[in-house]
């Protein structure tokens, strides 16, 4: 393909083929794992990205007024945590003169994710209520499915269709022939009584039966609704702090040495050798011998942080209410931090708004209130910038940094919570002065799974190649009985 096109690939596509095993892996399980077809899907899909230069679409190259209808946007998540993609079908209108603009809109919403979240499922919602027969565009519905089908490999998890009226029926039914049978079989069809089989209530607006009170309005992009400021502990309770107090004491007492020594070093501005010494003094406190590092790492140009994706929280049942986030500084300057969150009510972050000198790792604790139970939906941002040498790293010079940095400078990563029931979570977390060993996650079971299905492969095929000579010998024994019982009738 690449000696017969590469006149009609986007380089930098071709470059990340080549080394994001991710990517690949995405078209291979869309595909089954059938290398011709996802050779194919490869092709068709970079032909196309070139076609609508994807990977140069920006908010600045789009008409502003696609923004601001409010027709396409992210927001929110269903009940399995995936990201909620949503077509307000009611605010699109069939136009021949726009139809390019809104689909490279499309295109632009989901490469915008795509980078973001690391190529993590969506789930598509079509809002379908108040709509009629003006609002049928077949051509851009065609777009929309080509995109999940052809374009973005194993980026679909289903597709809510929410109160679709009667009258589409008929087109519906030709939308369903251009869907392969894996599609067919994501498609939900819903209304007020059953939508929230799929969507929690807390995501859903009023006219869909949920409770959720977002307006969509631009700018800025709609984002994952991170709440700040984040309190250094959270809205702390009686009821918790009494529990955060024992927690610390019995669980983490020598970290929450270390960040409070952090803290009163960052107001009287001691030098830096006092806070790397009393950091590794207590850090070699707080782990044991045989503690274990979380098998990834997100390494990014200012901050190394570990875990990569996911925070691991334990059940209602398991009880572990704690995971620990290393950062890492890999600039030769200091490198200011803060944490947000989807859900500041559930978490208190230890600390989430300081600094991290030049080639330090720093520790950031996140911890449940009392009552709480991590969700799937519950998400993280920390956001990272550098600073200048001369400026100080107290809470004064950290808050007027962070108004004056522009946007361009500051580096974003966003972690998801996953609720685990087994007492073996992946990620590193705080329990009873010890880090619980690493279990698999689901990239590695994908790949165990791509691994036993070629193996299986290869097996069919030895079966049929013993079948097929079994059968020749048979055919040559008869073959021979009856040349020597000829032989003897002669």
């Amino acid at each position: 393909y690449l000696l017969d096109k590469s006149d009609k690939y986007d380089s930098r596509d071709v470059e990340r083929l080549q080394q994001d095993d991710k990517w690949v892996e995405n078209y291979l399980l869309w595909r089954h794992d059938v290398v011709d077809d996802a050779l194919k899907m490869i092709d068709v899909s970079f032909q196309w990205r070139k076609e609508y230069t994807v990977n140069d679409l920006t908010e600045s190259v789009l008409p502003k007024w696609l923004f601001e209808s409010g027709s396409i946007f992210l927001h929110g998540y269903d009940k399995e945590g995936y990201k909620l993609f949503w077509f307000r079908v009611k605010h699109h209108i069939k136009d021949a003169k726009q139809q390019l603009d809104k689909k490279k809109l499309v295109a632009f919403w989901l490469e915008h994710y795509a980078k973001r979240d690391h190529g993590k499922p969506l789930t598509v919602v079509f809002d379908m209520s108040e709509t009629g027969i003006s609002h049928i565009d077949l051509d851009f519905v065609r777009f929309i499915v080509n995109c999940f089908t052809d374009y973005y490999p194993n980026f679909l998890t289903k597709i809510v269709i929410f109160e679709m009226p009667w009258i589409m029926n008929a087109a519906f039914k030709i939308v369903k022939g251009w869907l392969g049978p894996d599609a067919i079989s994501m498609l939900k069809f819903t209304n007020k009584s059953d939508v929230q089989e799929y969507i929690g209530g807390e995501y859903l607006p009023p006219h869909m039966g949920g409770t959720d009170s977002f307006k969509y309005s631009y700018p800025p992009l709609v984002d994952d609704d991170f709440q700040t400021p984040l309190c250094e502990n959270g809205p702390i309770t009686s009821e918790d702090e009494h529990e955060s107090k024992e927690e610390i004491d019995t669980d983490t007492k020598d970290a929450g040495e270390l960040n409070e020594e952090q803290n009163l070093n960052q107001k009287k501005m001691n030098s830096i050798e006092q806070i790397s010494k009393s950091e590794e003094t207590d850090k070699t406190e707080i782990k044991p011998k045989n503690a274990k590092k979380a098998l990834t790492t997100f390494k990014g140009p200012l901050l190394h942080i570990s875990p990569a994706e996911e925070l691991y929280f334990g059940s209602k049942e398991t009880g572990e209410k704690k995971c620990l986030i290393v950062l890492t500084n890999v600039t030769k300057n200091i490198v200011a931090f803060k944490v947000r969150t989807t859900a500041p009510e559930k978490y208190r972050v230890k600390p989430s708004n300081s600094s991290c000198e030049p080639g330090t790792s720093l520790d950031i604790i996140v911890s449940l209130h009392g009552g709480f139970a991590a969700s799937l939906q519950d998400r993280f941002l920390i956001m990272a910038a550098e600073m200048e040498q001369s400026s100080g790293a107290g809470v004064p010079e950290l808050t007027q940094f962070w108004k004056e940095v522009p946007r361009t400078k500051v580096m974003e990563h966003r972690l998801r919570c996953h609720v685990v029931e087994s007492s073996k979570p992946s990620s590193l977390t705080l329990k009873e002065n010890t880090f619980s060993s690493p279990a698999k996650t689901n990239e590695d079971l994908h790949i165990q799974v791509i691994a036993y299905s070629f193996i299986n492969k290869r097996l069919q095929e030895q079966i049929d190649r013993c079948l097929w000579f079994q059968q020749l010998s048979v055919v040559l024994s008869l073959l021979s009985v009856t040349v020597v019982a000829f032989c003897f009738y002669l």
